[in-house]
């Protein structure tokens, strides 16, 4: 992260498209363009895992598989895995709208990639299924876990594994051979498309990194119970004997939330864990690490200490701080990949010792400029307080939009920020790129709602709030040759792509 640069937030789902939802067709790679052309040189995203509870990406079913609603029906087709004609007419109005209709996505989505499958098992070239094989035993590690799991789920009704039969909950050695017997057809199923996501992906990833451009993805410190992961490890987790968990996680009650906020994710054995040399966490990393090229680690005081909840409390008051496996951790994982390309997530009440392990490990923290204007001149989110080695974003995905922000932001915030800027912003989203991207920050980062200066109606998470996140969509269209051109200035300008003073003269001219 020497090099001054930026980048666009903008999850995949969240792509414009007929099939109700965002993939890895052909819009991807306009996107990719568009950073390209505007001189940008990352792309961050959210986790791309197969999501369960609410649809959230941070509740994944697994945190090693992709989600297989990020396959693109046009690429199947072009790749000869669907049979000729077989798109023809599928979408429809209720596919097509500005949010994802998940509901009506997963029917549709099922559909196209079971008509896949069979087309593959009836037609695969033998190089397709030399490819597959490769893929299926490369990955066997998790793979066989996550196929299985997932098979099960199916045929349980999608009930939470700790409501299965004893024998599988329990998995007991010959149950889990058994029911891999009698699901092997579905447990391929599951293989196959997982093999789609990741083909499809991986050749995503290579056409961005080529134009220059990375990928930031997104790390969860914690993994839903209700998972692969948990299932297919419970030694590694705070279980009792039916296989629920005995603590949970949270984060204490604050200004914001008088009973804190109860997570609900199991937590780690870290002794467990380290006795086995930290090796789940490396395959973690190392997996994460195939499909992007930086890790933003969130929730990153995790790592430092966690608040731990019994779990049968209804609130997270009656927690406790618990220390985490700090620097060991970080340590064993460098040793087993090489460097750490890692962003910490170090936003909200952070102690000078996760301050302490963030600064030992060399990983650049993250400025939010939303929460810059509340207090003093001390402010660590205002840009005169930055240091070169972090992150600094506009908002997040779990703000509201700029615009939306600045409409609701108290009138002596306001006043902050406008004396901040010296004038009365009547563009704030643009002002505050003004203000991300001409700080010292090595890195820059806007959600594309900011570039296109959307309000509230295009926010992607709203936290603690249950249903009607993670749907917000692009247009067709909606990214502009203006946009480009506005975003291009702005990164010259700050010097966050290869000087060019004579594009700059130009540009400045231009707009006089």
């Amino acid at each position: 992260m020497e090099k001054r640069a930026s980048g666009l937030l903008l999850h995949p789902t969240s792509l414009p498209g007929g099939w109700g939802i965002g993939d890895l067709g052909d819009e991807a790679y306009r996107f990719v363009d568009f950073l390209e052309k505007s001189g940008q040189h990352y792309w961050q995203i959210l986790p791309l895992g197969p999501t369960g509870f609410n649809n959230s990406p941070y509740q994944c079913l697994s945190s090693f598989a992709g989600n297989p609603l990020l396959v693109s029906p046009e690429v199947l087709l072009e790749d000869g895995l669907l049979p000729s004609g077989s798109l023809d007419g599928s979408t429809s109005p209720q596919l097509a709208e500005g949010r994802v209709g998940y509901d009506a996505v997963r029917l549709a989505k099922a559909d196209l990639l079971s008509k896949s499958f069979t087309y593959f098992e009836a037609h695969a070239t033998h190089q397709q299924r030399e490819e597959f094989h490769e893929f299926c035993h490369s990955h066997r590690e998790w793979l066989d876990d996550y196929a299985l799991f997932i098979a099960l789920k199916d045929y349980f009704g999608g009930k939470s594994w700790c409501e299965w039969d004893e024998d599988i909950v329990l998995r007991r050695p010959e149950a889990v051979l058994n029911w891999h017997s009698q699901l092997s057809g579905a447990v391929k199923v599951q293989q196959y498309y997982q093999f789609l996501f990741f083909s499809q992906w991986s050749r995503l990833k290579r056409y961005a990194n080529e134009k220059n451009i990375k990928i930031i993805g997104d790390m969860p410190v914690f993994v839903a119970y209700d998972g692969a992961d948990v299932w297919a490890n419970p030694d590694l987790f705070f279980l009792d004997e039916h296989r629920r968990p005995t603590v949970v996680a949270g984060v204490p009650p604050d200004y914001f939330s008088p009973t804190g906020q109860l997570w609900g994710n199991p937590l780690y054995r870290w002794d467990r864990i380290a006795d086995e040399g930290y090796r789940w966490w490396i395959e973690r990393v190392q997996a994460t690490l195939a499909q992007v090229d930086i890790v933003r680690l969130d929730h990153f005081r995790g790592f430092e200490s966690y608040w731990e909840i019994p779990a049968a409390e209804p609130t997270a008051v009656k927690g406790r701080w618990v220390k985490g496996p700090g620097q060991e951790l970080f340590r064993a994982v460098e040793h087993a990949v090489g460097r750490l390309p890692f962003i910490a997530e170090d936003l909200g009440l952070i102690t000078p010792e996760v301050e302490a392990l963030r600064d030992e490990l060399k990983q650049p923290g993250m400025k939010v400029l939303h929460f810059a204007f509340g207090d003093t001149a001390r402010n660590p989110y205002l840009p005169h307080n930055y240091v070169r080695n972090c992150v600094v974003y506009t908002g997040t995905h779990d703000n509201d939009t700029t615009v939306g922000w600045y409409g609701s932001l108290p009138e002596c915030e306001r006043a902050v920020l406008q004396a901040y800027l010296g004038h009365h912003p009547d563009d704030i989203s643009q002002d505050l790129i003004r203000l991300a991207w001409g700080s010292v920050a090595t890195i820059a980062i806007a959600p594309v709602q900011d570039l296109l200066r959307l309000g509230s109606e295009s926010r992607m998470n709203i936290p603690g709030v249950g249903e009607g996140n993670w749907e917000w969509r692009l247009l067709p269209g909606q990214l502009t040759e203006e946009a480009c051109k506005e975003l291009q200035f702005l990164t010259a300008f700050y010097g966050r792509m290869s000087p060019d003073s004579h594009y700059l003269k130009d540009r400045v001219r231009q707009r006089r």
